[in-house]
């Protein structure tokens, strides 16, 4: 599972980078960057806390924030 979370996030951001960079080539127009980098940005933020979740300490069931 947590690899298949960091490959989902790294496809996510790849949908966010490489439109941008077809759109400085002239490749493709501004619209589809748009949609194409809000669908990655939509997947990366659901798949990396999947991967990037860290440990909580024994004791934070106990205090209360």
């Amino acid at each position: 599972m947590n690899t298949i979370a960091k490959i989902v996030s790294l496809i996510a951001l790849s949908a966010v980078i490489v439109p941008c960079l077809l759109y400085f080539g002239g490749t493709i127009d501004l619209a589809t960057v748009k949609w194409t980098a809000l669908a990655g940005t939509i997947g990366w933020f659901l798949a990396t806390p999947m991967w990037m979740s860290r440990e909580l300490p024994k004791d934070a069931a106990e205090v209360e924030i």
